[in-house]
């Protein structure tokens, strides 16, 4: 494709994203994106830092799933001043590899990066891995829980059907001292359980769909110090964008679902949240 061609394509592809949402009245962060999938489909990552930007996200954590996916996100934390890194190996990623301890040895190293700020996602995934990959997801898990604690940085977790286990192993390996539940997916009383160990709640456009009411009342009962908030861009669009892609700059939309679950004004809400992102990732 010439470079005309992909400019076009690029240009076609940013169309067709939602319109954007009324600013916040003070800015947040974006705890989990994943600008590497909008390189891939030949986009711009500026474009969307620069229209996140406009609407009052202005941090974004680049979240890294697999060896080149967290060496891009440490090139682009250190090109772009508004993005910080984390780097893992996705647990769906972990059964795929030929040589699992090479992986993460090159995550280890990847870690050390100042401009990384987090270990992850790692952590469980039930629905898509068989039998015979649980094992070494698990042992993917374990090791990543491990390099948090050796580098003293915050643990992100991807848990999809694994609530228990991910409690089990956590408590095998002992956690570390900082745990965001990306894409919090729980009811109310695993979002106790994981309010009561410390961790953050880190919450998607998830709880702003119609089907999603027990996402909205674990944001309730979950303090403020202890809740982020996420696109997982380009996925899990927030209402009413469902099934568009996602960008950073439509988090307005699951803040204020996220201030009206909790009866907290806007304001305060984002107040809460930058706080949190900051004493998590920061000082970008």
């Amino acid at each position: 494709m010439t470079n005309d061609r992909a400019a076009r394509a690029a240009e076609r592809r940013w169309e067709s994203f939602p319109p954007a949402p009324e600013a916040l009245p003070h800015p947040v962060l974006d705890s989990h994106t994943h600008l590497d999938i909008v390189a891939q489909d030949g986009g711009d990552p500026a474009t969307q830092i620069d229209a996140a930007a406009k609407v009052g996200v202005d941090r974004l954590v680049q979240v890294g799933v697999d060896v080149a996916s967290s060496r891009w996100g440490v090139a682009c934390a250190a090109e772009h001043a508004a993005v910080v890194a984390t780097v893992a190996l996705h647990p769906n990623e972990a059964p795929r590899l030929s040589d699992l301890d090479a992986a993460l040895a090159e995550i280890a190293a990847l870690a050390e990066d100042p401009r990384v700020r987090g270990i992850g996602e790692t952590g469980l995934d039930f629905f898509r891995t068989k039998e015979e990959g649980l094992k070494p997801q698990e042992r993917s898990f374990r090791a990543h829980i491990g390099l948090a604690k050796r580098v003293g940085k915050p643990l992100v977790i991807h848990d999809r059907d694994a609530h228990a286990d991910i409690l089990r192993v956590l408590d095998d390996e002992g956690a570390p001292e900082t745990v965001v539940m990306h894409c919090f997916s729980g009811d109310e009383a695993f979002a106790a359980e994981c309010v009561r160990r410390g961790f953050v709640l880190s919450f998607a456009g998830t709880v702003t769909f119609k089907n999603a009411p027990q996402l909205r009342a674990a944001a309730a009962l979950t303090p403020p110090e202890q809740i982020l908030v996420e696109t997982d861009a380009p996925y899990l669009t927030p209402m009413p964008h469902r099934g568009r892609p996602n960008a950073s700059y439509l988090i307005p939309l699951t803040v204020r679902a996220l201030a009206e679950a909790k009866g907290m004004p806007l304001a305060e809400m984002c107040q809460a949240i930058s706080a949190t992102g900051d004493r998590i990732f920061g000082p970008w």
